[in-house]
C-alpha cells in the first residue's frame, strides 16, 4: 500500500528539516502521533532510532523507526517495523520552491500481513492514512505561517 502527499511551506528547507527531524515536535504536526515511547535527545540523523506510538482508525500501536538516510536538508528515509510483522518505508523530500519556501513531499509505503484479508484491511487503512496525511501536511504548513 502507498500513500503520498505534497505541500508548499513558507520556510526554507533547512527550517522545515529541523522541525520534521525533531522527535519532540511530532505531536505538533503528525495527526496520528500519540506519543514517543523512546527517542534520542536532539535532532535525528542517519542511524537514529525511535519508537513511536501511533493512533489510527481507533487503534494504538507502536512502530520502531530507523533513519536509514538523512541528506540534510533534502531527503529523509525511514524504515519502520510495526505489530504482527508489518513494515513501512517513509520518505520526506524537501526542495526549494524558488520563493524562499519549500516543496515538501511525503511518501509512505507499507505492507500488512494476512494475505487477502490483510489486503482488504489495507485498503480501509489506506483511506484513513491518506486523510490523516492531508491533515498532517496542513498542520506542518501552518507551523510556518
Amino acid at each position: 500500500m502507498k500513500v503520498e502527499g505534497k505541500t508548499e511551506i513558507g520556510a526554507p528547507p533547512e527550517r522545515v528539516y529541523e522541525v520534521v527531524m525533531d522527535p519532540r515536535r511530532l505531536d505538533e504536526w503528525v495527526t496520528i502521533h500519540d506519543h514517543l515511547v523512546e527517542a534520542p535527545e536532539g535532532g535525528l540523523r542517519q542511524g537514529s532510532e525511535l519508537i513511536q506510538c501511533l493512533r489510527l482508525a481507533g487503534r494504538k500501536f507502536n512502530v520502531h523507526w530507523d533513519v536509514v538516510e538523512a541528506d540534510r536538508p533534502n531527503r529523509v528515509v525511514w524504515e519502520g517495523k510495526g505489530p504482527v510483522h508489518s513494515h513501512a518505508m517513509v520518505v520526506y523530500e524537501l526542495q526549494p520552491n524558488g520563493d524562499q519556501g519549500t516543496k515538501f513531499s511525503y511518501t509512505n509505503e507499507y505492507d500488512l500481513p494476512g494475505g487477502a484479508l490483510g489486503e482488504l484491511a489495507g485498503r480501509t487503512l489506506a483511506r484513513a492514512t491518506g486523510k490523516a496525511l492531508d491533515r498532517s501536511l496542513e498542520k506542518l504548513k501552518s507551523l510556518f505561517d
